[in-house]
């Protein structure tokens, strides 16, 4: 007999086991709260202009491609891949460097920059390689359940590398700052400081640098589409406006859910919402974690966004633009050690439109500007307009061009926003952090310990943050449940 599942919540890691579950045969059932499917990957149009909202950075197109391979789909069925030439820019106080979309382009750059870098550039992007076969292929489908998950012979022989920093690493073999900063960049997607995440997580950089920045024509929402597209056929059945009020656990057994005040008798509760949040949906007494634990746990940034409209075509920009005109520990401390708004903040700035026409009318350009900022900081609207002035300031100036005149609408998002939309514990925008303490088996479960029947997936648990780790974890618990 199928199985009657309801998953909470309508993210990739959510629409990933919701996919994988309705395969297996199961009756599958979302509920998601927002009048649209995505979570954190939602989309905003307004007057001509397209905006994610979320995530705007698609790397490891293997992982995508593998998921739906795994359905007898490709990418292709569902959304058109591009791959960015450049992939990226980053802009210092005095120069920018520009990441090219293969190897040599970017190696070339190192050498503009430092003589001689690109050598130990080359060594440190073949570990890495190694390292990301290992992460991708081994370390990353293993459920978190035990330590000795982590222990194989290729790990072993890497032990070091979990007790030693990406940032260590960096700096042992290569000395110019810049090429430091661009290096430490891509362990920011882990969710912690380069100083406080293990070397073994370099994979990154083979992600940034040996498969490349691509773009979804049509923008990251295409992806959500294509899942939700899948998913249907598949025969699930998506409740949107659909609030989660309670978790109904009877004789310690996941029993239903409190759906818009309606009670949906369930087999299998899957919580894609939330991790914190899911388990204020129990009553104490079937809670795994207590405040106190969350409060102790490394989060990953929040961010202070804003979607602009401008009315014309802006110069000296890339699709992904890196702002590190100012100093970029001194930012990181102030996210992880000593809480507050950054008083001179790095930023991101994503205009899809420079290679995506489809995303803003014709001689104009979508723009996304994001902070990176500690959670559970105070947000005003006041607040709001003095960091976007410091930042449009510093953006004009850095690219040599006014803009300010030329915007069409702005809209933010940012602390209250994420708990609004998304009940976000404190805010945060992208999970728990990718600390050594907080790697595999040391993450929250995702299988309840205490309530039968009851699990859950995405950034809070296994493998971690980002999106191609949040498909991973749809995969993983649906394993899980089918193996129960």
């Amino acid at each position: 007999m199928a199985r009657k599942i309801s998953i909470i919540g309508s993210g990739f890691s959510a629409l990933s086991a919701a996919c994988y579950l309705a395969k297996a045969g199961n009756d599958v059932s979302i509920y998601e709260k927002n009048s649209t499917v995505g979570g954190r990957a939602r989309q905003l149009k307004r007057d001509g202009f397209t905006f994610d909202i979320g995530p705007s950075w698609y790397w490891m197109p293997d992982i995508f491609e593998k998921f739906f391979n795994d359905f007898g789909k490709s990418t292709k069925d569902y959304y058109q891949l591009d791959k960015l030439s450049p992939a990226y820019k980053i802009f210092f106080a005095d120069e920018v460097i520009t990441i090219g979309d293969h190897m040599d382009k970017i190696c070339e750059e190192f050498e503009r920059i430092e003589t001689g870098s690109s050598k130990p550039l080359r060594a440190f992007i073949a570990k890495a390689q190694d390292n990301y076969d290992i992460a991708i292929n081994k370390i990353v489908l293993r459920p978190g359940l035990s330590p000795l998950e982590l222990v194989t012979k290729e790990t072993v022989s890497r032990v070091d590398q979990f007790f030693k920093t990406i940032s260590s690493e960096v700096r042992k073999n290569f000395k110019n700052p810049k090429l430091v900063s661009t290096l430490e960049f891509p362990v920011l997607f882990l969710g912690a400081k380069p100083s406080n995440t293990p070397s073994f997580y370099s994979f990154m950089n083979f992600a940034d640098f040996g498969l490349g920045t691509w773009h979804p024509k049509g923008g990251m929402y295409e992806i959500i589409k294509g899942m939700k597209a899948l998913a249907e056929s598949l025969g699930v059945n998506i409740h949107v406006n659909a609030e989660v009020e309670k978790i109904v656990v009877e004789d310690g057994e996941a029993k239903a859910l409190i759906v818009n005040s309606e009670r949906k008798d369930s087999d299998i509760i899957l919580s894609g919402a939330d991790y914190h949040h899911s388990e204020t949906l129990l009553d104490d007494t079937y809670r795994q974690y207590s405040e106190a634990y969350w409060k102790k746990k490394t989060f990953a940034p929040s961010c202070l966004l804003f979607y602009i409209g401008f009315d014309k075509k802006l110069k000296n920009i890339n699709h992904h633009n890196l702002f590190f005109d100012t100093n970029f520990e001194t930012h990181a401390e102030e996210i992880y050690d000593d809480p507050k708004w950054p008083k001179d903040p790095l930023f991101y700035v994503n205009f899809p439109s420079v290679t995506d026409p489809s995303m803003a009318p014709e001689n104009c350009e979508t723009g996304f500007f994001l902070i990176p900022i500690a959670p559970d900081l105070e947000d005003t609207e006041q607040l709001r307009k003095q960091y976007f002035d410091i930042i449009i300031n510093r953006f004009e100036k850095r690219t040599n061009q006014s803009v300010q005149n030329n915007i069409i609408f702005k809209e933010s998002f940012c602390v209250k926003d994420f708990i609004k939309e998304y009940n976000s514990y404190k805010g945060n925008a992208y999970g728990m952090a990718n600390t050594l303490m907080q790697t595999a088996f040391l993450r929250p479960k995702l299988k309840s310990k205490k309530v039968k029947d009851l699990y859950f997936t995405g950034q809070l648990t296994v493998p971690g943050p980002g999106v191609p780790p949040s498909l991973i974890s749809g995969k993983l618990v649906a394993d899980l449940i089918e193996k129960n």
